[in-house]
């Protein structure tokens, strides 16, 4: 891929953003503490930065892997809200203690409510893995895939370890609620699932209750397997055409 000025400037505002966001740890503790409310107010910079300095030869459209991309980092964002900020139960900054908590738990080791999972290792984990690999995502997409897949690979894997740590423990953890609404619906587990009730019950009904023919069922299973296929053909966004539905 050739360099360009544009694609140049993307890279120092991708660094500078972050540069600025990493370089106050340690001495500013409101950073470390409240980094979750500066997404919020970061990411429309991020998204600007993003599609204001792709590579010249991708500036055609904005639809398709890049809005997967957006999508996915902002439904991790208001995923963070609820993780790391304010839960479901108006408990503020509650992740940490319940997840050193379930070690503490799972370990058989008493660890104190602050560690070994510290504020700084939250801040880090949440700004790297997420917010970094979202923008990149965002600014290298449609050229580039892999950073959507490992930004959708991010968002399916913490929205199940919420949802299995929920059932383990049988209890309520910060970011269950938007792993369920959220997450497994745009990481398409939702169709998954669905493929599953209606191949089962579909199959019961056909062949055990004989409910409905199986030219039926087998019409019900084409129909399901095609929906992926129509959703992602509609037209989003193009950019020359301006921001419109």
């Amino acid at each position: 891929m050739e360099v360009t000025q544009s694609s140049k400037s993307g890279l120092f505002a991708l660094i500078l953003a972050f540069g600025l966001l990493w370089s106050p740890l340690g001495q500013q503790d409101f950073l470390v503490r409240d980094w979750m409310k500066l997404g919020t107010l970061m990411f429309p910079f991020l998204v600007f930065a993003a599609l204001s300095f792709p590579p010249a030869e991708e500036r055609i459209n904005f639809k398709g892997a890049k809005w997967i991309a957006l999508a996915l980092l902002g439904a991790y964002i208001i995923h963070q809200f609820e993780e790391h900020w304010i839960d479901v139960f108006g408990n503020v900054y509650a992740f940490q203690a319940s997840v050193n908590g379930m070690i503490s738990v799972a370990t058989g080791h008493p660890f104190a409510a602050e560690r070994p999972l510290t504020a700084e290792a939250i801040f880090v984990i949440n700004t790297s893995l997420v917010w970094l690999v979202g923008f990149l995502a965002i600014w290298l997409a449609p050229a580039k895939l892999f950073p959507t897949l490992a930004m959708a690979g991010i968002v399916l894997v913490n929205g199940l370890v919420h949802i299995l740590g929920g059932i383990a423990f049988s209890d309520y953890n910060p970011g269950l609620v938007t792993s369920v609404i959220i997450f497994l619906p745009i990481s398409s587990v939702a169709w998954a699932f669905l493929a599953h009730v209606i191949m089962v019950i579909g199959l019961v009904a056909a062949f055990v209750w004989e409910a409905i023919p199986p030219l039926a069922y087998y019409l019900v299973l084409v129909i399901w397997s095609l929906i992926p296929a129509l959703a992602s053909s509609l037209k989003v966004i193009d950019i020359e055409e301006g921001l419109q539905l």
